[in-house]
């Protein structure tokens, strides 16, 4: 007959080992989330920015994604090539196409490094509402 002084500690070692593996996990969370959500930010604003192609010039549009790069900590979006843009159409009506590529790379405190590559075409066509 047991009684609860007589336990071998199965449970215990399961324990530690759930509570490690949810340590990693939450650390590598850590590292990755707040780039995804700065990442998703950055690509919904350059859709919004697209957006008013028809009465922002293509320089200015380019200047605006630049700048919310550096808002948002993207050193990565900033490097040459790494924002396209061009517009084809009239100040009437047309489509503002914005490719950005570039690859960040997530340290997870030094032991691994993850590349991130976003690489998106967005092809937002417009039209003048003034």
């Amino acid at each position: 007959m047991r009684n609860g002084t007589q336990q071998r500690g199965e449970g215990k070692i399961g324990c530690i080992i759930s509570l490690l593996v949810l340590t990693v996990v939450g650390a590598a969370a850590f590292q990755v989330v707040p780039i995804l959500f700065s990442n998703n930010d950055f690509l919904s604003s350059v859709e919004n920015i697209a957006g008013r192609a028809a009465i922002i010039p293509q320089a200015t549009i380019e200047a605006q994604i630049k700048q919310k790069a550096r808002e948002l900590n993207l050193p990565e979006a900033l490097a040459p090539g790494a924002i396209v843009v061009t517009k084809s159409g009239d100040n009437q009506s047309g489509t503002c196409v914005v490719r950005i590529k570039y690859t960040q790379k997530i340290d997870f405190y030094g032991i691994f490094t993850f590349p991130l590559e976003t690489d998106k075409t967005k092809a937002i066509p417009y039209m003048d509402a003034r």
